[in-house]
């Protein structure tokens, strides 16, 4: 009997319609275009607008846009992992909260928090469930909106970030396609580089942390990037040497759209080109969750089935890992 692999069988994508350019930001914080497109490669993102619209809003569109494309239902899913660092709420979980707006009523669910690198933990994890036999029909969720924890005063992380979702299917294949390995790491002693500081139990909301501005993203932007640009591409690297896989069998490599320049040095560790990268940060930003199925969702009339995918990602906590798939469709 051949072994069972987790295929993705659909994707699909959303981001918001307001466009906030770089033009735009030199008006709200001291920067310049030049200066955003010479250190991130971002010329602009999209942020949700409109009151009392979170995260799970944006993924009820893409969701629905892959339930359409596969031809199913939202009562065929029986699993949703959503991988978010912005929830809607601390709790009920967005997975939950999604289940319902989409009308999944016989889907289980959670969710997932591993910062940026949380869509390839989430598709690991996902394709357990596929392996196992336990479940058909998993929906893995990777979206943020990232504005909602952002300072727009703060010109080092307010010219970064962006709003967007994206989301698979994942499904049995028995044909050898599918996710084939993964690598997954993290290191809690970076946490002190990228973190929110308040908003947990360990320093609950109140007067103070509001007035000291400890509910939006703080970053030390030097120290993360030296540790993301290492081992986001060490480890894309390592799948594929101990997959045996060459530079010229990758057809395409998927990266965390956080900066232009980590993703230039995963591809030189990788032997890969250029035309081998999507790469769509100057249009979106880091939308942190939402990267690497938007790229998916983008690229997918460009894959082709059997096409050798290295998917790869790094986030705050530290988190950091890869994942190779065999694209299913």
């Amino acid at each position: 009997m051949s072994k069972i692999h987790a295929a993705i069988t659909a994707v699909h994508g959303y981001v918001p319609d307001y466009v906030l350019t770089n033009k735009e930001l030199e008006s709200i914080v001291d920067t310049t275009d030049e200066w955003i497109i010479s250190r991130t490669g971002i010329k602009e993102r999209r942020i949700l607008k409109g009151e009392g619209l979170g995260t799970s809003d944006m993924a009820v569109h893409a969701v629905n846009g892959l339930l359409k494309k596969r031809g199913i239902t939202a009562e065929e899913i029986e699993l949703i992992i959503f991988c978010t660092t912005t929830p809607d709420m601390p709790f009920p979980a967005s997975a939950n909260i999604l289940a319902d707006k989409i009308g999944a009523k016989n889907a289980w669910g959670y969710d997932l928090q591993a910062a940026c690198s949380g869509f390839i933990f989430g598709l690991s994890t996902g394709a357990q469930f596929i392996e196992s036999g336990k479940h058909k029909k998993v929906l893995v969720v990777g979206g943020d909106k990232m504005s909602s924890i952002i300072n727009y005063q703060d010109r080092t992380t307010c010219i970064i970030f962006g709003d967007g979702c994206g989301a698979v299917l994942l499904e049995p294949n028995s044909e050898g396609n599918g996710v084939i390995d993964s690598i997954l790491r993290t290191d809690g002693a970076g946490r002190q580089y990228l973190h929110q500081k308040a908003g947990g139990s360990a320093r609950p909301a109140s007067h103070q942390t509001v007035d000291n501005q400890e509910h939006f993203v703080h970053q030390e932007g030097q120290a993360v990037f030296k540790f993301a640009v290492t081992n986001m591409a060490d480890v894309a690297a390592e799948i594929m040497e101990r997959n045996q896989l060459t530079s010229e069998e990758v057809t395409w490599l998927v990266p965390h759209q956080a900066n232009k320049r980590i993703i230039d040095a995963t591809a030189s560790r990788m032997g890969v080109g250029a035309e081998k990268v999507m790469i769509n940060i100057e249009r979106y930003g880091n939308t942190t969750n939402g990267t690497i199925p938007l790229c998916l969702w983008e690229w997918e009339s460009q894959l082709k089935k059997g096409d050798t995918l290295i998917l790869a990602a790094f986030g705050g906590g530290f988190t950091w890992g890869s994942v190779y798939l065999k694209w299913a469709y």
